[in-house]
């Protein structure tokens, strides 16, 4: 699963890695939640950052209020009625520096921040609606089986396409070729570390969110002194 993102990589850094001007003002972002607008490049506009909302609505779907799906699972994405058009003709890259995930523990949930080793910016691999009368265009994030490093967080990850996969899930149209790219990232190229519980409400967005704490299973309870 991935419920919360970042990205407060500089403008110009994410322009040229990306190789696409934004529509608006690109602003930092350390923490991004469901419903909220986000940079992608749509498969239609590859020279574009456009601010689709998160949580997509499919085209067909009424316009009563609804959060959308945040996540489809690659598994089956030419299956589901949700996904099965916007897999075949409206792909996009979810640009991205990191993302946060929340792993069971005793007391509750400790949140970890995910992220490459490099902490350069990457992108998802996701999919959009288009915008209507009633309401923004629309995105999700497809998820893939989890890494070494996601698995002990949580049982799915979003798929982070590298460099040369990225124009190639936008440009290709061969569903099987496709899945091909939607693999588990190398776990050798990312880490993972817990932060603060601030990041739960989506009204914290700082840079503070991002700095490690220590997790909950270091820190030291007391009990051994009795």
């Amino acid at each position: 699963m991935c419920g919360r993102t970042s990205l407060f990589a500089p403008p110009e850094e994410v322009a040229e890695r990306f190789d696409a001007e934004p529509s608006r003002t690109l602003e930092p972002r350390y923490n991004v939640s469901p419903g909220q607008e986000h940079p992608v490049i749509r498969n239609d506009a590859l020279d574009a950052v456009q601010f689709p909302t998160w949580g997509l609505v499919p085209q067909w779907a009424d316009d009563s209020p609804s959060s959308g799906h945040i996540n489809a699972r690659a598994e089956t994405l030419g299956e589901k009625p949700s996904f099965r058009e916007a897999f075949a003709e409206r792909r996009c890259l979810v640009l991205a520096d990191g993302f946060y995930d929340w792993k069971p523990t005793p007391t509750g949930k400790q949140p970890y921040r995910i992220e490459r080793v490099d902490r350069e910016p990457f992108a998802f691999a996701g999919l959009w609606e288009p915008e209507t009368d009633n309401r923004n265009a629309t995105f999700t994030i497809v998820t893939t089986e989890p890494n070494d490093v996601v698995e002990p967080i949580h049982h799915r990850m979003p798929v982070m396409l590298d460099s040369e996969e990225e124009r190639y899930w936008l440009r290709e149209s061969d569903p099987d070729a496709l899945a091909d790219v939607l693999d588990p990232y190398p776990s050798a190229e990312m880490r993972a570390y817990p932060v603060s519980s601030a990041v739960n409400d989506p009204g914290n967005d700082s840079p503070s969110l991002i700095e490690e704490v220590p997790a909950e299973e270091d820190v030291q309870t007391g009990l051994d002194e009795f």
